[in-house]
């Protein structure tokens, strides 16, 4: 990794996933409390709630273990990168994540999750086309919850983000 690139978080999985949620990148505030999508102003949560009743005001440990559940990993397409702020405009040194090789370690995968256009969707196509290795692999752009995605309403971004409901699966 280049000397002033940022570390980001370790995938998150449980057995069997389903689906493979990736960001680009994790906020600052993600990174300082070494959780994903822990900026109170991202939708994340709040979707995860909505669509499969994941209470956003859990510990963040009974989070991840209901999202694991429900057959969901969360991962991000950059390893590490240098970036000023939280911004996915300013990301520079990318070192990529091991997406292919999650999914060979995870054969149960059937939905790649991209959380934004800008951000996990361009640099996903960029580093990893379109994993032509994996053609029984479902991979769609989603809308970013992002709060940087203001143009969007919460309506807007958890009517897109029902395209992975049919992929997950309760597990208990």
């Amino acid at each position: 990794m280049p000397a002033n690139a940022s570390p980001g978080l370790r995938p998150l999985s449980g057995k069997g996933p389903s689906v493979l949620i990736l960001g680009s990148f994790p906020s600052v505030i993600s990174l300082e409390k070494g959780e994903y999508y822990a900026n109170k102003r991202n939708n994340f949560w709040q979707i995860m709630e909505s669509l499969f009743g994941i209470d956003r005001d859990l510990p963040y440990g009974r989070r991840i273990a209901e999202l694991s559940n429900h057959g969901i990993a969360l991962w991000d397409v950059i390893s590490g990168c240098s970036r000023e702020g939280s911004s996915d405009s300013g990301i520079k040194d990318v070192v990529p994540n091991d997406i292919p090789g999650f999914l060979r370690e995870n054969p149960t995968i059937k939905c790649i999750a991209l959380n934004g256009v800008t951000g996990a969707g361009r640099w996903f196509k960029k580093i990893y086309g379109d994993l032509p290795e994996y053609p029984d692999i479902t991979v769609v752009v989603l809308m970013s919850t992002s709060p940087a995605n203001a143009g969007y309403t919460y309506e807007e971004k958890l009517s897109d983000w029902k395209k992975i409901v049919g992929f997950a699966g309760r597990k208990d």
